[in-house]
């Protein structure tokens, strides 16, 4: 299973109303956060999240309202008695940038890990789990994410008795382990079944309609597109500062063939989202208004 919960929803500014777009997923005792905005330890609080066991920070750029509550969350983390490192991914320029925010927390129990993405697109790999960053096309260096949760075959207890597998090992082979014993060397793939759907959320903000959102985010259960603006009149604004509007986000929603689509990341001046949502859905139908804290348990399919 696979939580998600969206933060914030908020671009530019906070509102008493709305925070600042952030992601929190968690799976398998491991927590994600994508951007950390002012107000995000307080959407992080209304929901009934620590930011203790928080284990990456990705970032998909360094506009204030993406990255300005990072200080205060490391502060958070601190006295909390934190000690097990931090990985932070982001664009070219991470280390200076977190440095920089550092001078304001300088002193931490932990360590910081950052790593900064390389390329049009990189993959980070986990246990059980993938992180894949993607440039979009925003008017700084701007990346999407995709979290992939793997899921493997299921166990063939014929197979594993058939090849004479000590039952010992049975339980590590079906966590993906290669064990050698006796001279013999055991492999996953000797006790597994095909590979199985996993699970993937696709999450972009602060970019004009680019191929790769709608690439990377094909097999997605659920794709996470900022709506900047839903008056017919702002897709000049929007192209000028290289946003999408509401109706952009449904069209790259539609050509991914995702099943579900939640907006996000609204202009300040956008105060009712819903309003807009009917001609949003003549284009995808499964599009949602999310407001602060919309979350979902997204579960592996039956068998």
């Amino acid at each position: 299973m696979l939580d998600v919960c969206l933060l914030g929803t908020g671009g530019m500014m906070p509102l008493p109303y709305r925070w600042l777009t952030s992601l929190m997923m968690r799976y398998n005792g491991k927590s994600i956060l994508i951007d950390c905005g002012e107000g995000t330890q307080i959407a992080l609080k209304e929901k009934g999240w620590s930011p203790k066991p928080i284990d990456i920070i990705c970032f998909t750029h360094y506009h204030a309202d993406h990255i300005s509550g990072l200080p205060g969350m490391l502060l958070t983390m601190g006295n909390a008695e934190r000690t097990e490192p931090l990985l932070l991914i982001g664009p070219k320029g991470l280390t200076k940038v977190v440095n920089s925010l550092r001078v304001i927390a300088p002193e931490l129990p932990f360590e910081i890990r950052c790593m900064e993405i390389e390329g049009n697109s990189q993959t980070f790999s986990f246990e059980g789990f993938h992180i894949r960053a993607f440039k979009v096309n925003h008017n700084v260096l701007c990346y999407g994410y995709s979290m992939e949760v793997e899921r493997g075959g299921r166990f063939d207890r014929d197979r594993a008795v058939a090849q004479e597998i000590p039952m010992k090992l049975w339980s590590r082979l079906q966590k993906g382990e290669t064990i050698t014993q006796d001279g013999r060397v055991f492999t996953p793939d000797m006790v597994l079944g095909a590979g199985r759907k996993g699970l993937k959320v696709t999450y972009c903000t602060d970019t004009r309609p680019v191929d790769s959102i709608a690439e990377n985010a094909a097999g997605a259960d659920l794709l996470i597109l900022e709506g900047m603006y839903g008056e017919p009149d702002k897709l000049g604004k929007a192209k000028e500062y290289k946003h999408m509007t509401m109706y952009e986000a449904a069209a790259v929603a539609r050509n991914a063939q995702v099943p579900r689509l939640w907006l996000t990341h609204y202009s300040p001046s956008l105060f009712r989202p819903e309003e807009y949502m009917d001609q949003v859905r003549k284009i995808f139908p499964e599009a949602v208004a999310a407001k602060d804290g919309r979350a979902i348990e997204l579960k592996f399919e039956e068998d």
